[in-house]
């Protein structure tokens, strides 16, 4: 019997394990670049999706963080590595990102990328600096991602 998909209950079945599975796959460990600074600006994770990133697709960085002071304006320095080499750097606004201004307690930084269809799959780590409109460094957190390449993903 199949369902309204068309497909077989067994494969819709093992659709929505998969899809569990990569929900639970999604937290994303952050370290800080200087694990003794004490950053004005705190990371509390971050989601990826998808995760793992399909490259020619959109992928969408979710950054928890909260703020003890507000911010006005910044930047975002992103600088992107593949297996340690250095592949990738480029600079946002803050206010881009998010609303600004950023008022105190927590706010969400939404980056979205699409990666090249090109972009070679394996493992990635993103450092992201967050600079103050005065140019003072407010957080520097890195995390890793994978890239994979050629997975079917329905359209959104």
């Amino acid at each position: 019997m199949a369902t309204h998909s068309g497909l077989p209950p067994s494969a819709v079945l093992a659709a929505a394990c998969f899809l569990l599975i990569l929900g639970v796959a999604s937290a994303t460990s952050v370290h800080y670049c200087d694990k003794h600074a004490n950053y004005a600006v705190k990371v509390n994770g971050v989601d990826i999706s998808p995760n793992p990133v399909v490259s020619g697709r959109t992928a969408k960085f979710g950054i928890s963080a909260v703020t003890e002071s507000p911010v006005e304006g910044g930047k975002l320095v992103i600088d992107v590595k593949y297996f340690g080499f250095h592949v990738h750097q480029e600079t946002r606004d803050l206010c881009e990102e998010t609303s600004c201004p950023v008022a105190v307690g927590d706010f969400v930084i939404a980056h979205e990328q699409v990666l090249p269809f090109y972009t070679p799959p394996g493992s990635y780590t993103l450092t992201l600096k967050l600079l103050s409109a005065n140019g003072s460094q407010l957080t520097c957190v890195s995390f890793d991602f994978s890239v994979s390449f050629g997975l079917e993903v329905a359209d959104e």
